[in-house]
């Protein structure tokens, strides 16, 4: 075997490691796993039930609490990927703070596959929350029009999106102090799906509002997969969410390579 594939075989080995040390953390605290995927079910079911009825009537076409229920949901499998990076800048910081990183910086691994690890599993942990959160969807009422081919560009789309922000929430993770502070950090994100066109038609919102909801990278985000799912137009919104997708993701990889080879001691 060369020395080249020698290596590569040694870093895809760490890696699967440090992925199923991920997931094993994900059952071990299952209160944080409860709240990942629990939090956007219960978003879910209070903006169909509680608001929806008066909502959908202001959506283009009216319809009620079933017209709602197509529109927001969309906005809600955004939100979640979200929350789950809030997850994931938690667990990249407590590994920080626990001293195990430095730890394994010691030991003969690829130090590569530490963060691999923490972004492949976190995208497995997503990808389980958003499948629950769609199955309560459909199981309520949600009536996607997609065909397999869009389904397919829909999952694909999803998985560019969470691996832009799951980079991002390592960074965060790796640049707060401790896991109290990588909590805080994406507090901004979370907000955003609120502040575009997740839950409501952003030509409702003020002009100001309007302007910044229409500009932020989650509007188009949203309506680029409320169009593979729903058959709504989806216009330019497609090419600003991959741009906006590859950006995030270039940003927060070099943050994150640049946070995770500076001086241990720091």
């Amino acid at each position: 075997m060369s020395t080249a594939t020698a290596v590569r075989t040694h870093t895809l080995a760490d890696s699967a490691t440090m992925i199923r040390r991920r997931l094993t953390h994900m059952l071990r605290y299952p209160a944080m796993t409860v709240q990942l995927i629990g939090m956007p079910v219960v978003f879910l079911l209070l903006f169909v039930y509680v608001f929806g009825g008066t909502l959908g009537d202001g959506i283009a076409g009216g319809g009620g609490r079933g017209r709602y229920l197509d529109y927001v949901t969309p906005g809600i499998i955004l939100m979640t990927t979200v929350g789950a990076a809030t997850s994931t800048a938690i667990s990249v910081a407590m590994d920080m703070a626990e001293g195990i990183v430095a730890r394994f910086r010691t030991m003969a691994i690829s130090r590569s596959s530490i963060l691999t690890g923490h972004v492949i599993g976190s995208m497995i942990s997503i990808a389980i929350s958003i499948v629950v959160v769609i199955s309560v969807a459909l199981a309520i009422g949600f009536r996607p029009n997609a065909a397999p081919v869009e389904w397919l560009a829909a999952a694909g789309f999803l998985a560019l999106f969470v691996f832009s922000l799951t980079w991002l929430a390592v960074a965060l993770g790796l640049v707060a102090k401790n896991p109290e502070g990588a909590s805080n950090a994406p507090l901004l994100l979370m907000l955003l799906p609120f502040f575009g066109s997740g839950f409501v038609p952003t030509d409702s919102m003020p002009t100001a509002l309007r302007w910044f909801a229409e500009y932020q990278p989650f509007t188009p985000a949203i309506d680029t997969l409320r169009g593979l799912l729903m058959g709504d137009a989806i216009g330019n919104s497609a090419y600003q969410a991959i741009g906006c997708s590859a950006g995030i993701t270039l940003v927060g990889f070099l943050w994150s390579m640049k946070l995770f080879n500076r001086d241990p001691s720091r």
